[in-house]
Protein backbone atom coordinates (compact mmCIF):
# COMPACT_ATOMS: atom_id res chain seq x y z
CA UNK A 1 0.00 0.00 0.00
CA UNK A 2 1.26 3.69 -0.39
CA UNK A 3 2.83 5.96 1.92
CA UNK A 4 2.59 9.48 1.84
CA UNK A 5 1.87 12.28 4.17
CA UNK A 6 -1.69 12.04 4.12
CA UNK A 7 -2.18 8.82 4.27
CA UNK A 8 0.33 8.04 6.38
CA UNK A 9 -1.71 10.23 9.06
CA UNK A 10 -5.02 8.53 8.23
CA UNK A 11 -3.76 5.19 8.66
CA UNK A 12 -1.85 5.49 12.01
CA UNK A 13 -4.95 6.99 13.20
CA UNK A 14 -7.36 4.49 11.59
CA UNK A 15 -4.51 1.74 11.50
CA UNK A 16 -5.57 0.64 8.04
CA UNK A 17 -2.42 -0.58 6.32
CA UNK A 18 -2.78 -3.85 5.61
CA UNK A 19 -0.58 -5.89 3.11
CA UNK A 20 -2.49 -8.67 1.47
CA UNK A 21 -1.38 -12.14 0.72
CA UNK A 22 0.18 -13.67 -2.70
CA UNK A 23 -2.26 -16.65 -1.61
CA UNK A 24 -5.59 -14.24 -1.83
CA UNK A 25 -4.59 -12.22 -4.40
CA UNK A 26 -3.77 -15.29 -6.74
CA UNK A 27 -7.24 -17.03 -5.64
CA UNK A 28 -9.37 -13.91 -7.22
CA UNK A 29 -6.61 -12.84 -9.93
CA UNK A 30 -7.53 -16.58 -11.51
CA UNK A 31 -10.79 -15.40 -12.43
CA UNK A 32 -9.50 -12.15 -14.30
CA UNK A 33 -6.79 -13.94 -16.81
CA UNK A 34 -8.95 -12.75 -20.33
CA UNK A 35 -9.00 -9.26 -18.70
CA UNK A 36 -5.35 -8.28 -18.92
CA UNK A 37 -3.87 -9.04 -22.19
CA UNK A 38 -2.26 -5.91 -23.72
CA UNK A 39 -3.57 -3.64 -20.75
CA UNK A 40 -1.24 -1.69 -18.44
CA UNK A 41 -2.17 -2.47 -15.09
CA UNK A 42 -1.59 0.53 -11.73
CA UNK A 43 -0.96 -0.45 -8.38
CA UNK A 44 -1.45 3.15 -7.17
CA UNK A 45 -1.42 2.50 -3.63
CA UNK A 46 1.48 -0.06 -3.91
CA UNK A 47 4.96 0.00 -2.17
CA UNK A 48 6.65 -2.62 -4.86
CA UNK A 49 9.39 -3.46 -1.86
CA UNK A 50 6.20 -5.34 -0.19
CA UNK A 51 3.58 -5.53 -2.28
CA UNK A 52 2.65 -8.77 -3.36
CA UNK A 53 0.11 -7.15 -6.27
CA UNK A 54 3.74 -6.18 -7.51
CA UNK A 55 5.27 -9.81 -6.93
CA UNK A 56 2.21 -11.33 -8.82
CA UNK A 57 1.71 -8.99 -11.78
CA UNK A 58 5.71 -8.69 -12.43
CA UNK A 59 6.21 -12.37 -12.30
CA UNK A 60 2.97 -13.35 -14.22
CA UNK A 61 3.51 -10.50 -16.84
CA UNK A 62 4.04 -12.89 -19.74
CA UNK A 63 1.05 -15.07 -18.60
CA UNK A 64 -1.30 -12.16 -18.32
CA UNK A 65 -0.02 -10.88 -21.99
CA UNK A 66 0.41 -7.18 -20.11
CA UNK A 67 1.94 -4.61 -21.84
CA UNK A 68 2.86 -2.08 -18.57
CA UNK A 69 3.08 -2.39 -15.10
CA UNK A 70 3.59 1.08 -13.04
CA UNK A 71 3.76 1.41 -9.66
CA UNK A 72 3.76 4.33 -7.20
CA UNK A 73 6.42 4.05 -4.31
CA UNK A 74 6.48 6.20 -1.52
CA UNK A 75 9.68 8.18 -0.64
CA UNK A 76 11.64 6.41 1.87
CA UNK A 77 14.40 5.96 4.48
CA UNK A 78 14.19 2.29 4.42
CA UNK A 79 16.91 0.29 2.05
CA UNK A 80 15.39 0.09 -1.53
CA UNK A 81 14.73 -3.83 -2.62
CA UNK A 82 16.33 -2.60 -5.87
CA UNK A 83 19.09 -0.23 -5.56
CA UNK A 84 20.23 -0.91 -2.26
CA UNK A 85 20.65 2.49 -1.26
CA UNK A 86 18.43 4.84 1.37
CA UNK A 87 16.43 7.40 -0.52
CA UNK A 88 14.12 10.19 0.44
CA UNK A 89 12.99 10.42 -3.07
CA UNK A 90 9.95 9.22 -4.28
CA UNK A 91 9.65 6.91 -7.53
CA UNK A 92 7.25 5.63 -9.40
CA UNK A 93 8.11 2.11 -11.10
CA UNK A 94 7.57 0.62 -14.82
CA UNK A 95 7.76 -2.59 -16.14
CA UNK A 96 7.61 -3.62 -19.53
CA UNK A 97 8.23 -7.38 -19.44
CA UNK A 98 11.45 -9.50 -19.31
CA UNK A 99 14.19 -8.86 -21.52
CA UNK A 100 16.88 -11.35 -20.39
CA UNK A 101 14.77 -14.14 -21.07
CA UNK A 102 14.43 -15.70 -17.84
CA UNK A 103 11.14 -14.83 -16.79
CA UNK A 104 12.48 -13.00 -13.27
CA UNK A 105 11.84 -9.05 -13.26
CA UNK A 106 15.32 -7.77 -12.12
CA UNK A 107 16.59 -5.01 -11.19
CA UNK A 108 17.75 -3.53 -14.58
CA UNK A 109 14.20 -4.52 -16.23
CA UNK A 110 12.02 -2.62 -14.11
CA UNK A 111 12.56 1.30 -14.56
CA UNK A 112 12.95 3.70 -11.45
CA UNK A 113 11.63 7.54 -12.11
CA UNK A 114 11.69 10.09 -9.40
CA UNK A 115 8.77 11.78 -8.78
CA UNK A 116 8.57 15.55 -7.63
CA UNK A 117 6.04 14.39 -4.81
CA UNK A 118 5.66 11.67 -2.08
CA UNK A 119 3.54 9.21 -4.67
CA UNK A 120 0.19 10.28 -2.80
CA UNK A 121 -2.77 8.44 -5.56
CA UNK A 122 -4.52 11.78 -5.37
CA UNK A 123 -1.50 14.04 -6.62
CA UNK A 124 -0.88 15.24 -9.56
CA UNK A 125 1.85 12.77 -10.74
CA UNK A 126 -0.15 10.06 -9.79
CA UNK A 127 -3.42 11.00 -11.79
CA UNK A 128 -0.62 11.71 -14.96
CA UNK A 129 0.13 8.11 -14.22
CA UNK A 130 -3.48 6.46 -13.83
CA UNK A 131 -4.34 8.16 -17.16
CA UNK A 132 -1.76 5.90 -18.74
CA UNK A 133 -3.88 2.77 -16.99
CA UNK A 134 -6.49 0.48 -18.34
CA UNK A 135 -7.16 -1.25 -15.03
CA UNK A 136 -5.93 -0.70 -11.09
CA UNK A 137 -5.99 -3.11 -9.09
CA UNK A 138 -4.91 -3.08 -5.27
CA UNK A 139 -5.74 -2.95 -1.65
CA UNK A 140 -6.56 0.91 -0.89
CA UNK A 141 -5.97 2.32 3.03
CA UNK A 142 -9.41 1.24 4.38
CA UNK A 143 -10.30 4.62 5.63
CA UNK A 144 -9.82 6.15 2.02
CA UNK A 145 -11.36 3.65 -0.09
CA UNK A 146 -14.69 6.08 -0.52
CA UNK A 147 -12.06 8.46 -2.35
CA UNK A 148 -10.06 5.74 -3.79
CA UNK A 149 -13.17 4.36 -6.01
CA UNK A 150 -14.51 8.07 -6.87
CA UNK A 151 -11.05 8.82 -8.50
CA UNK A 152 -11.40 5.67 -10.49
CA UNK A 153 -14.82 6.34 -11.25
CA UNK A 154 -14.25 9.97 -11.88
CA UNK A 155 -11.15 8.52 -14.76
CA UNK A 156 -13.61 5.83 -15.63
CA UNK A 157 -10.79 3.00 -14.44
CA UNK A 158 -11.32 -0.55 -14.73
CA UNK A 159 -10.26 -1.79 -10.85
CA UNK A 160 -10.11 -4.37 -8.77
CA UNK A 161 -10.27 -3.46 -5.14
CA UNK A 162 -9.75 -4.78 -1.79
CA UNK A 163 -12.33 -3.43 0.76
CA UNK A 164 -13.92 -3.87 3.88
CA UNK A 165 -18.09 -5.35 2.95
CA UNK A 166 -18.89 -2.28 5.71
CA UNK A 167 -18.06 -0.12 2.46
CA UNK A 168 -21.36 -1.25 1.07
CA UNK A 169 -23.31 0.66 3.35
CA UNK A 170 -21.51 3.38 2.34
CA UNK A 171 -23.82 5.95 0.86
CA UNK A 172 -21.50 6.56 -2.42
CA UNK A 173 -20.56 3.19 -2.59
CA UNK A 174 -23.81 1.74 -2.50
CA UNK A 175 -25.26 3.51 -5.35
CA UNK A 176 -22.56 2.35 -7.65
CA UNK A 177 -24.00 -0.79 -6.63
CA UNK A 178 -27.24 0.59 -7.72
CA UNK A 179 -26.32 1.76 -10.88
CA UNK A 180 -24.44 -1.35 -11.89
CA UNK A 181 -20.78 0.79 -12.23
CA UNK A 182 -19.31 -1.46 -9.10
CA UNK A 183 -19.73 -5.29 -7.60
CA UNK A 184 -18.53 -7.87 -5.34
CA UNK A 185 -15.88 -10.56 -7.01
CA UNK A 186 -15.22 -14.19 -6.18
CA UNK A 187 -13.61 -13.90 -2.43
CA UNK A 188 -15.32 -12.64 0.32
CA UNK A 189 -14.92 -13.30 4.25
CA UNK A 190 -12.11 -14.01 6.53
CA UNK A 191 -8.57 -12.93 5.44
CA UNK A 192 -5.51 -12.27 6.86
CA UNK A 193 -3.07 -9.20 6.30
CA UNK A 194 0.45 -8.50 7.50
CA UNK A 195 0.91 -4.87 9.58
CA UNK A 196 3.60 -3.13 9.89
CA UNK A 197 5.65 -3.73 12.78
CA UNK A 198 4.42 -0.46 15.19
CA UNK A 199 0.74 -1.79 15.13
CA UNK A 200 -0.06 -2.89 18.59
CA UNK A 201 -1.65 -5.99 19.79
CA UNK A 202 -5.08 -6.30 19.88
CA UNK A 203 -7.15 -8.90 21.62
CA UNK A 204 -9.07 -10.85 18.69
CA UNK A 205 -7.55 -11.22 15.09
CA UNK A 206 -4.00 -9.96 15.98
CA UNK A 207 -1.32 -12.75 16.24
CA UNK A 208 2.38 -12.76 15.67
CA UNK A 209 3.82 -15.71 13.33
CA UNK A 210 7.17 -17.49 14.43
CA UNK A 211 9.05 -15.12 12.60
CA UNK A 212 7.67 -12.13 14.37
CA UNK A 213 5.58 -11.27 11.91
CA UNK A 214 2.67 -9.40 12.96
CA UNK A 215 -0.91 -10.21 11.40
CA UNK A 216 -4.35 -9.02 11.84
CA UNK A 217 -7.47 -10.82 9.90
CA UNK A 218 -10.99 -9.38 9.13
CA UNK A 219 -14.08 -11.07 8.66
CA UNK A 220 -15.50 -9.37 6.46
CA UNK A 221 -13.08 -8.45 3.24
CA UNK A 222 -13.98 -8.83 0.15
CA UNK A 223 -13.07 -7.58 -3.67
CA UNK A 224 -14.64 -4.77 -5.56
CA UNK A 225 -14.24 -4.54 -9.31
CA UNK A 226 -15.83 -3.34 -12.02
CA UNK A 227 -14.45 -6.15 -14.11
CA UNK A 228 -17.90 -8.49 -15.79
CA UNK A 229 -17.33 -12.15 -14.47
CA UNK A 230 -19.26 -15.21 -15.48
CA UNK A 231 -20.26 -15.51 -11.41
CA UNK A 232 -22.36 -12.00 -11.31
CA UNK A 233 -24.26 -13.71 -14.24
CA UNK A 234 -25.50 -16.82 -12.15
CA UNK A 235 -28.67 -17.39 -11.02
CA UNK A 236 -29.84 -17.86 -7.81
CA UNK A 237 -31.21 -21.05 -7.37
CA UNK A 238 -34.87 -20.02 -5.89
CA UNK A 239 -36.64 -22.91 -4.08
CA UNK A 240 -38.65 -21.37 -1.69
CA UNK A 241 -42.47 -19.92 -1.81
CA UNK A 242 -44.16 -16.93 -0.73
CA UNK A 243 -46.08 -17.05 2.77
CA UNK A 244 -47.38 -14.38 4.58
CA UNK A 245 -46.19 -15.88 7.60
CA UNK A 246 -42.51 -16.69 6.38
CA UNK A 247 -42.04 -13.22 4.85
CA UNK A 248 -43.80 -10.98 7.24
CA UNK A 249 -44.05 -7.52 5.72
CA UNK A 250 -42.43 -4.81 7.78
CA UNK A 251 -44.31 -1.90 9.94
CA UNK A 252 -42.72 0.88 7.96
CA UNK A 253 -41.68 -0.23 4.85
CA UNK A 254 -44.08 -1.59 2.25
CA UNK A 255 -41.35 -4.86 1.98
CA UNK A 256 -41.60 -7.88 2.98
CA UNK A 257 -38.31 -9.25 4.84
CA UNK A 258 -35.90 -12.03 3.85
CA UNK A 259 -33.08 -12.83 6.45
CA UNK A 260 -31.17 -15.35 4.27
CA UNK A 261 -30.52 -14.96 0.64
CA UNK A 262 -31.02 -18.26 0.01
CA UNK A 263 -34.46 -17.57 0.88
CA UNK A 264 -35.43 -15.38 -1.49
CA UNK A 265 -39.15 -16.85 -2.27
CA UNK A 266 -39.43 -17.60 -6.32
CA UNK A 267 -42.63 -16.16 -6.69
CA UNK A 268 -43.34 -12.74 -4.43
CA UNK A 269 -43.13 -9.65 -6.98
CA UNK A 270 -43.10 -6.91 -4.55
CA UNK A 271 -40.11 -5.11 -3.11
CA UNK A 272 -37.98 -7.67 -0.49
CA UNK A 273 -35.70 -6.75 2.13
CA UNK A 274 -32.35 -8.79 2.30
CA UNK A 275 -28.84 -8.39 3.87
CA UNK A 276 -25.96 -6.83 2.40
CA UNK A 277 -24.27 -9.97 1.82
CA UNK A 278 -26.96 -10.43 -0.99
CA UNK A 279 -24.33 -8.33 -3.01
CA UNK A 280 -22.14 -11.06 -3.24
CA UNK A 281 -24.37 -13.46 -5.21
CA UNK A 282 -26.52 -10.77 -6.99
CA UNK A 283 -27.14 -10.87 -10.31
CA UNK A 284 -28.32 -7.75 -12.28
CA UNK A 285 -30.21 -9.81 -15.23
CA UNK A 286 -32.06 -11.74 -12.34
CA UNK A 287 -32.60 -9.18 -9.55
CA UNK A 288 -33.23 -5.58 -9.37
CA UNK A 289 -31.96 -3.24 -6.68
CA UNK A 290 -34.51 -0.66 -5.77
CA UNK A 291 -32.83 1.09 -3.12
CA UNK A 292 -31.85 0.49 0.95
CA UNK A 293 -33.17 1.63 4.08
CA UNK A 294 -30.84 4.63 4.04
CA UNK A 295 -32.32 5.91 1.03
CA UNK A 296 -35.97 5.52 2.65
CA UNK A 297 -34.41 7.38 5.42
CA UNK A 298 -33.27 10.26 2.92
CA UNK A 299 -36.74 10.89 1.53
CA UNK A 300 -35.61 8.98 -1.72
CA UNK A 301 -37.95 6.30 -1.92
CA UNK A 302 -41.32 7.87 -0.21
CA UNK A 303 -43.16 5.26 -1.83
CA UNK A 304 -41.87 2.45 -0.20
CA UNK A 305 -43.23 4.07 3.35
CA UNK A 306 -46.35 1.87 4.10
CA UNK A 307 -49.69 3.80 3.97
CA UNK A 308 -50.22 5.54 7.49
CA UNK A 309 -47.11 5.29 9.06
CA UNK A 310 -45.78 8.20 11.06
CA UNK A 311 -42.39 6.43 13.08
CA UNK A 312 -39.46 5.92 11.99
CA UNK A 313 -38.00 5.04 8.74
CA UNK A 314 -34.05 4.96 9.14
CA UNK A 315 -34.42 1.09 9.21
CA UNK A 316 -36.64 -1.54 8.24
CA UNK A 317 -39.04 -2.46 11.75
CA UNK A 318 -40.80 -5.83 12.32
CA UNK A 319 -42.89 -6.34 15.10
CA UNK A 320 -41.29 -3.39 16.52
CA UNK A 321 -38.02 -4.60 16.01
CA UNK A 322 -34.95 -2.54 14.38
CA UNK A 323 -34.10 -4.94 11.57
CA UNK A 324 -30.25 -4.62 10.45
CA UNK A 325 -29.28 -2.61 7.21
CA UNK A 326 -31.06 -4.06 4.48
CA UNK A 327 -30.85 -4.04 0.57
CA UNK A 328 -34.56 -3.74 -1.06
CA UNK A 329 -34.31 -5.96 -4.08
CA UNK A 330 -36.90 -6.88 -6.66
CA UNK A 331 -37.15 -9.60 -9.36
CA UNK A 332 -36.11 -8.81 -12.65
CA UNK A 333 -39.45 -8.90 -14.66
CA UNK A 334 -41.62 -8.50 -11.92
CA UNK A 335 -44.72 -5.80 -12.14
CA UNK A 336 -43.86 -2.56 -10.62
Amino acid sequence: MAKNSSLTAAKSAKEDEFYTQLSDIEKELKHYRSHFEGKVVYLNCDDPRVSNFFHYFSYNFEKLGLKKLIATCYKSQDIDLFSEHNTEQAVYLEYEGDKDGDLVPGPNEIGIKPLKGDGDFRSSESIELLKQADIVVTNPPFSLFREHVAQLIDHNKKFLLIGSQNAITYKDVFRLFKEDKLWQGYNSGDMAFQVPDHYPPRETRFWVDESGTKWRSLGNACWFTNLDTPKRHEDLILYKSYSPAEFPTYDNYDAIEVGRTEHIPADYDGVMGVPITFLSRYNPDQFEIVGSDHEVKDGLLPWLVREGWTGKVDRAYLNGKRMYARILIRRKGAPA
